[in-house]
């Protein structure tokens, strides 16, 4: 045998390698973890263990991050336990405020699991090994609970609540309850700032509102004829919103934004409350002793009576007294009113007024008076053109053709049009908007530049008709034009109207074009002659 030769392990030392690694693989099976591995562990006190075990699941929303590795029954004759829950890295943090809820797996029995709501940021972190109070543990419903709650009263009642339910969602209810749910949000917040200020500043805070809330419902239920008569009454105040639900809905509309306007002025009050409050205990003494210095001070208010009484200055202090204090309060408001005014009378002179009387500066399509004139001009036709109808609908209609020219939309299209297009007015600005500035008057802001210069329509091509096709196309312009012929003489209102397929010549249009606008001319001085007489 060679003196080189490797020699292989003891048979006894391979087998007690073997041994120590099928006890790992054994624990590692049974216990689902790493040994030697430092956990991160808290206690919390439930009200009850309710069918919980060592090794059940412990979730956060819904993904396990831990498990129960301890129950321990208090021992004081309840139901109440204290587990222990060994919770992994991705359960981390864990606030001061967290709650534990015991939640079965299925609804009808069965397992159970931890339900574990790490808490609110704004919470301190706790440290391991810290124990969670009973209340801020939650035990889980038992159906046999539910079952009990549901006696014969108790179910008419239910039958009852969800008739209501199905008549408020009927007629347009569930559309109204959808509508209201974007406002939640800030109904459950202020809600919840209610709820917390119910539970009052002191000890007795609660238990004295509670007892004066018994006292009323007693009172409440000494006269059921009262009570009776008060819900009839509110049955018909309730009809009569109903009645007005559309001011109603004004007013609820606007009610948010009174909200908005008033919670600061309500927080200013709410803060001033505490000072406010201080300065009434420390007046106190002050108010007990003010009997005393009354009478004390009654001889001389009487000598001093006599001093302004009529004969003497009263009178006259009694007459400029009210003035005087008038002229003060409205002396010391005028300002801040009387600069705003300045400021809005110097933005309409130097700004408002001088950008009316302006033209719109362009060649193609020049204006034809100032703006404030321009601008309303197009209202008088849009007006007296919806006004023109009858039962049929409208008395104008327009028949949409196509042109002789197609013109690229910038959308993958092309618009059609009778006549070339001669520009686009107005040009998208070079530099933006007008410069506009939050931080300066507006008597001192830039007014807009009026001049326009339409840009040039690209792509724009005359659409012909092939040779070929002439005579397809001349028979359907034909058929187009006796369809349009038969309607128009078909209602006694458009008989009149004549019907022609020649082309008219540029020179006609021209013409037409010119008559129009002598005709509004003509019609523009008869309006100001009969506006000067």
């Amino acid at each position: 045998m060679r003196r080189n030769q490797r020699r292989g392990l003891p048979n006894p030392l391979v087998g007690l390698l073997l041994s120590v690694v099928a006890v790992v693989a054994v624990a590692l099976a049974f216990r689902g973890e790493l040994p030697f591995r430092d956990h991160y562990t808290v206690d919390a006190v439930v009200p009850t263990a309710n069918n919980l075990r060592s090794g059940s699941a412990v979730r956060v929303a819904g993904v396990e991050v831990g498990k129960v590795t301890r129950i321990e029954d208090l021992g004081d004759g309840s139901s109440a336990a204290r587990i222990q829950l060994r919770i992994e890295d991705r359960g981390l943090p864990l606030h001061e405020d967290a709650v534990v809820r015991i939640r079965p797996r299925i609804f009808l029995e069965g397992n159970f699991f931890v339900d574990l709501e790490p808490g609110s940021p704004s919470a301190p972190v706790v440290e391991e090994g810290h124990t969670f109070p009973i209340n801020q543990a939650k035990a889980p419903v038992q159906i046999d609970q539910v079952l009990t709650s549901l006696q014969a009263d108790t179910r008419e009642d239910l039958k009852l609540l969800l008739r209501s339910l199905s008549t408020a969602s009927a007629g347009g209810g569930a559309e109204g309850f959808n509508a209201s749910i974007p406002f939640w949000q800030e109904a459950y917040r202020d809600s919840a700032l209610v709820n917390d200020a119910a539970l009052g500043r002191t000890e007795r805070d609660l238990s004295g509102y509670v007892a004066g809330a018994g006292a009323t419902a007693e009172a409440l239920d000494r006269d059921p004829a009262a009570l009776k008569a008060l819900i009839t009454d509110l049955n018909a105040t309730a009809g009569a919103f109903a009645d007005e639900d559309e001011a109603l809905r004004d007013t609820l509309e606007e009610l948010p934004r009174t909200l908005r306007a008033g919670l600061p002025a309500l927080g200013a009050l709410n803060a001033a409350f505490p000072p406010t409050r201080r300065l009434a205990m420390a007046l106190r003494p002050g108010v007990r002793s003010s009997g005393p210095a009354i009478d004390a001070s009654l001889p001389f208010l009487r000598q001093a009576r006599a001093l302004v009484s009529p004969p003497e200055a009263r009178g006259l202090a009694a007459d400029l007294r009210p003035a005087v204090a008038s002229l003060a309060g409205l002396n010391r408001a005028a300002p801040p009113l009387l600069r705003e005014n300045r400021a809005l009378a110097s933005c309409q002179n130097e700004v408002v007024l001088p950008f009316t009387s302006d033209e719109i500066v362009d060649e193609t399509f020049p204006a034809t008076g100032p703006i404030f004139e321009d601008s309303f001009k197009t209202l008088p036709g849009l007006a007296g053109e919806s006004r023109s109808g009858d039962a049929n609908g409208q008395w104008f209609r327009v028949l949409i053709s196509g042109g002789n020219y197609a013109t690229p939309n910038g959308v993958g299209g092309v618009m059609l049009s009778g006549q070339p297009l001669m520009g686009a007015n107005p040009p998208p600005p070079k530099d933006g908007r007008s410069p506009l500035r939050n931080d300066v008057p507006c008597e001192t802001q830039e007014p807009p530049d009026l001049r326009s210069t339409p840009t040039p329509v690209a792509g724009q091509r005359r659409a012909q008709v092939p040779a070929g096709a002439q005579p397809a196309y001349r028979r359907i312009q034909a058929d187009a034009m006796a369809w349009l012929k038969a309607q128009l003489d078909a209602n006694p209102l458009t008989k009149a109207v004549k019907v022609q397929s020649e082309d008219l010549p540029a020179a006609r249009v021209e013409e037409l074009a010119a008559e129009l606008r002598s005709t509004a001319r003509a019609k523009a001085r008869a309006r100001a002659a009969e506006e000067e007489r």
